[in-house]
């Protein structure tokens, strides 16, 4: 079996490989102050409650963009799997050109994304991943990696309305019927949800306008926790894969066997 690890900001996200099979896929909260061996226990637990053996892992592989992570779970890897894990990173064979001002200021998880899109849906392209952060990512019609825009996430845009704003309540993010709200939970919601929408499609439109070189771009996938939310009022967001990381990083693995 081969192990994918993808730790974000405020999920780390992790499944298991059979061949090119995902047979099992998990999400806990990134605690950045978590030691290697917590870490390993709880991996260790969710194995055993469903039926696997740690022993069967063959190769684990990790992407992050939280740092200070990744000597832990390098550690965790090593201790509980018996395996020297595989980091995306410089060095690490992607087979995508990274045509970027300075490569190495990628994310790997972007990275990670658009090799997947790639494989998966041919290019041009463009991947919108709902994450702490949203990403936006270009694939050219050759599997280049043109670059992209970064925007803050919906749920960060939600907690900084709470916390800077005397008498605005917390609010679960769902899409509310209309724009025009009747009461100050659901004018939060509108303003969030109908307003990331409009945000989301107006850097696509660009995007798409600036890809013209590229031909015409007839995948515009989204991945992510929020993904669905938003997705489904877009109007160019054609695909939804929650598990693009996961893909992404078992064909990383596979091309550096």
């Amino acid at each position: 079996m081969l192990l994918v690890i993808d730790v974000g900001n405020t999920n780390i996200v992790f499944g298991v490989y059979q061949g090119d099979k995902l047979l099992y896929d998990w999400r806990i909260a990134t605690e950045k102050d978590r030691t290697s061996d917590e870490y390993g226990l709880l991996f260790e637990q969710i194995f055993k409650y469903h039926g696997l053996c740690p022993k069967d892992v063959e190769d684990v592989i990790i992407s992050s963009v939280v740092p200070t992570l990744m000597h832990t779970l390098s550690a965790m890897s090593t201790k509980y799997f018996s395996r020297e894990p595989i980091i995306v990173g410089p060095g690490v064979k992607t087979g995508m050109n990274i045509r970027y001002d300075n490569p190495r200021e990628v994310g790997a998880d972007r990275i990670v994304n658009a090799v997947a899109g790639y494989e998966k849906y041919g290019g041009p392209l463009i991947i919108v991943d709902f994450g702490t952060a949203i990403t936006f990512c270009a694939i050219s019609k050759g599997g280049d990696y043109l670059g992209g825009a970064i925007t803050p996430g919906i749920k960060i845009s939600s907690e900084a309305l709470f916390l800077r704003t005397a008498k605005l309540p917390k609010v679960e993010l769902l899409k509310p019927e209309t724009v025009i709200a009747k009461n100050t939970v659901n004018s939060i919601q509108a303003g969030l949800v109908y307003g990331y929408i409009g945000l989301v499609d107006y850097i696509i439109e660009r995007m798409i306008k600036e890809m013209e070189d590229e031909g015409e771009v007839k995948t515009v996938l989204a991945t992510g926790g929020f993904s669905s939310l938003i997705a489904s009022e877009s109007k160019y967001i054609n695909e939804i894969d929650k598990l693009l990381t996961l893909d992404g990083l078992r064909i990383i693995y596979e091309r550096n066997k």
